[in-house]
């Protein structure tokens, strides 16, 4: 087996493990503000609703943000190890692009300063975008029969 597969399937896991923590803090601070400002849950029954009545929704802004660019990166991580062409910076360039989730994560659930969360969101928009580029121009050419 190709020893730059299993850095890369544990920087899709390390993403993994950043959405599930991402999800217990929204589950935490969800319930909290909703007890402590008395919110029956039946009127929180939908989004439209939920962002009206509550406060503080970093969490769970961030957590939705963490199902949109990160598709491309899970999906880079399995279209490599399916293709088995998993070329040796592909792992250092996916761990990168967690990092910078992570920092993302850190700033949107924290003082959430738009203009540093967007500079970190280009980045690893960037990084992606260039991590794709790469995979598909390093790509075998196929076999002729």
């Amino acid at each position: 087996m190709n020893p730059a597969v299993t850095p890369l399937i544990h920087a899709g896991l390390a993403l993994v493990l950043l959405t599930t923590v991402v999800g217990a803090r929204l589950l935490f601070c969800r319930v909290r503000e909703m007890k402590s400002r008395r919110i029956h849950p039946q009127t929180v029954a939908t989004s439209g609703p939920m962002a009206a009545s509550l406060e503080d929704t970093r969490a769970a802004d961030n957590f939705r943000n963490l199902f949109e660019v990160p598709v491309m990166f899970y999906a880079l991580v399995a279209t490599a190890v399916g293709s088995g062409h998993v070329p040796g910076w592909l792992a250092a360039g996916a761990w990168a692009f967690v990092a910078l989730r992570v920092l993302h994560s850190a700033i949107h659930c924290s003082y959430n300063r738009v203009m540093h969360r967007l500079a970190v969101f280009l980045t690893g928009f960037g990084l992606v975008v260039a991590l794709w580029v790469g995979f598909v121009l390093t790509l075998p050419a196929p076999k002729l029969a």
